[in-house]
């Protein structure tokens, strides 16, 4: 089987911009497949010039999905994080923007048949094992990807897509503890779908309502914030997290624009110019801790389980409520996300030759 032209769908999913394929049209050797998906994308260069990434980790992103063999899931989504500048492609974290264009593209390929009205398609997420069920319009047995429901950090609206995700079989607090202390930052290190390092930005001599561009340019925050995920990776029995891009750490700040808490995201050191669906989840969880960190700062509401997370963009609302197991120890009961999704193309992608040479002078 030869892939010089592979059947591809672009699409925006939520804050992200990826392109999705079905497992079948891509090489079954992972190594093989890498190494197409950089061709196609366009990596290892700045610009992505020669490819449809669009020089950002957030557009380099890619979707591969199958039908599911697990009873409880309708297809199988893998996650990949093509790297922009270095020929990298890595399955080590999930990613929940992308997440909610997979129901949508598991109905336009048919691997799932559309509701007259509305289609539910149940996710199974290769990269953790994690499970969810994306909800939305298909008036007609097609998916309608034209509504209101707005997103911060996407120019107008969209078919709302919900996420619910159920709790997760791993331990919501990884190290076992509400807080530890990493080269004398406190710290709550919890997981609700993605590992997350939360950390007061008072702690890192920032205020956490800086742009992105401002904390990018501070090079000695770069620095501590390598030195505390580096850490916080060991502690969170993620071993050496330092070609990964997990753990994320995430500054948080008291809220400015009616929210319960600002953010800061780092992937690993760039910022990010919103926040990751499922690193809002973990913010939320953890928000909830009581005794964690960042519980003094935020502005929690006493009667809904919904968090307005505040970002640089604006800010996301995500439902998390929290229990206990009959151990004492505390854990995600329900989590759930409005976000939207819109296909953008639908056609067929042209890699890059394989014997090009990478690189080159513009």
């Amino acid at each position: 089987m030869t892939f010089e032209a592979v059947p591809c769908l672009l699409m925006r999913g939520g804050t992200s911009k990826g392109a999705y394929f079905l497992a079948d049209d891509l090489p079954a050797d992972p190594a093989a497949r890498d190494d197409l998906l950089l061709r196609i994308m366009g990596s290892p260069d700045p610009r992505q010039i020669d490819g449809l990434g669009g020089a950002h980790p957030l557009t380099s992103k890619v979707a591969v999905v199958s039908p599911s063999p697990d009873p409880d899931a309708d297809v199988d989504y893998l996650f990949l994080q093509v790297a922009v500048d270095k020929p990298e492609v890595t399955d080590r974290q999930n990613c929940g923007n992308i997440l909610a264009g997979i129901g949508p593209f598991a109905v336009e390929r048919g691997l799932v048949p559309a509701g007259e009205e509305r289609t539910s398609v149940r996710i199974r997420m290769l990269n953790t094992g994690d499970h969810a069920t994306a909800t939305f319009p298909t008036p007609g047995g097609r998916v309608d990807y034209t509504g209101d429901a707005e997103i911060s950090g996407v120019p107008g609206g969209a078919a709302a897509v919900l996420i619910e995700f159920p709790p997760g079989t791993g331990p919501l607090l990884p190290t076992g503890n509400v807080r530890d202390e990493i080269h004398g930052v406190p710290v709550t290190c919890v997981d609700n779908g993605m590992p997350t390092v939360l950390v007061e930005a008072a702690a890192l001599k920032v205020t956490g309502h800086e742009s992105p561009a401002e904390l990018e340019a501070d090079e000695e925050l770069a620095d501590r914030l390598r030195e505390v995920r580096l850490a916080a990776g060991e502690l969170m029995g993620l071993g050496d997290v330092s070609e990964t891009t997990v753990p994320k750490v995430t500054l948080l700040a008291a809220p400015r624009d009616g929210g319960a808490v600002c953010t800061r995201t780092f992937i690993p050191v760039r910022c990010h110019p919103s926040i990751g669906v499922l690193g809002a989840a973990s913010v939320a969880a953890g928000l909830r801790i009581e005794g964690g960190v960042g519980a003094n700062l935020a502005e929690l509401p006493a009667d809904s389980d919904r968090l307005r997370i505040e970002h640089p963009s604006g800010f996301m609302d995500i439902e998390v409520s929290l229990g206990g197991d009959t151990g004492g120890l505390v854990s995600a009961r329900r989590t759930a996300v409005v976000r939207t999704a819109r296909k953008i193309f639908d056609g067929t992608v042209f890699p890059r030759a394989a014997a090009q040479p990478l690189g080159g002078r513009g």
